[in-house]
């Protein structure tokens, strides 16, 4: 495997950042990263390091990092190639998984265009790997259908759930970690993705699009062929392991995405747009399992999500634009970068 070094510079590594005093649930917020795009930074099993991508170093798209939690020794584990996305450690704390494309190219695919809204896009060529830099092996663990990714691994690393496209929409599916016994756990149709297992095992947390109208079915339809999603809502639900008792936790008709269980497994935290009447903008926000007592969690910059809590729950890892250039001007660089605070109860 492909591996790059990049040393933090003590002028790059962890600053203090400023909180909004309705940021009644972060303390010593701290910025690990400093300029371009950087996304879905999650806790090592010890919670003393963190797995992330990040567009950096003159590349043209993501690929997946390691740092530790002053935001030093900043280590490319991808091959470089292709473009990659949601990694997540194995619980022996030196394995992951991420989904990459770089099996057909090491070009980056097309983004989608931003100028509908908010979008991400599905490149029909991602497929899920599990990696040990230690060794220097790669394993491609998907090989059917279309868009492997999203993936998140279990606490005993025994099970992979991810979102799938390969029997004509997007699902969710389990299969073992070393990539078999593959079964599929939702079906009905629209989006299920970005899911999260419950922090005992028992349960996973996931957002939902599921057409309502005729005229939400067709765009959602000519959006997929486009490999293409545009989250004009969704809503958060919740399940066992094995796919059984499905049910909607959120009814905001929002953009609520990126949902993390609280270690307690009793709340869930994760980003929605549902403040904001004109929908452009993301804050955090935390809701109990049952849907009550839903309270707002960040107020600063245009953009926050990505949320998750370190293993015992002290702390906040989230990704944001507050504080940079593109907050004051409109025409700066587009920047997302990682943040982490203590989180208070």
């Amino acid at each position: 495997m492909a591996t790059g070094l990049f040393r933090g510079h003590p002028a790059w590594a962890a600053q203090p950042a400023p909180v909004d005093p309705r940021e009644r649930h972060l303390r010593n917020l701290r910025q690990l990263t400093f300029g371009g795009q950087n996304a879905e930074a999650y806790f090592s099993p010890d919670g003393r390091r963190l797995v992330f991508q990040s567009t950096r170093d003159g590349r043209g798209c993501d690929q997946i990092y390691t740092m530790d939690l002053e935001g030093n020794d900043v280590t490319m584990v991808s091959t470089g190639r292709g473009v990659t996305t949601c990694s997540f450690f194995f619980p022996d704390g030196r394995r992951f998984i991420y989904s990459s494309t770089h099996l057909s190219g090491s070009e980056c695919p097309s983004r989608p265009d931003m100028s509908r809204g908010y979008a991400w896009g599905l490149p029909p060529t991602y497929n899920i790997f599990a990696a040990d830099p230690d060794k220097g092996t790669l394993t491609q663990l998907t090989r059917e259908g279309q868009y492997n990714a999203e993936g998140a691994l279990s606490p005993d690393g025994k099970k992979i759930v991810f979102t799938s496209h390969r029997e004509g929409d997007l699902d969710l599916y389990l299969m073992d970690s070393d990539g078999s016994n593959v079964r599929r756990l939702t079906d009905e149709y629209g989006y299920d993705g970005g899911p999260f297992f419950s922090w005992d095992g028992r349960y996973v947390v996931y957002r939902s699009f599921h057409p309502k109208t005729e005229a939400e079915r067709r765009e959602y339809a000519e959006n997929l062929a486009r490999h293409v999603f545009r989250p004009t809502w969704l809503e958060l639900f919740v399940m066992h392991a094995d796919g059984t008792r499905r049910r909607q936790v959120t009814d905001l008709r929002a953009a609520s995405f990126a949902p993390c269980m609280h270690p307690s497994d009793r709340q869930i935290i994760f980003a929605s747009n549902l403040h904001d009447p004109a929908r452009r903008s993301f804050a955090l926000f935390v809701v109990n399992l049952d849907g009550t007592g839903l309270e707002r969690v960040t107020y600063e910059g245009g953009f926050s999500s990505f949320p998750m809590f370190s293993p015992d729950g002290r702390q906040l890892v989230f990704v944001s634009t507050r504080g940079s250039l593109r907050e004051r001007d409109p025409s700066a660089p587009r920047e997302f970068n990682v943040f982490l605070a203590e989180w208070v109860p």
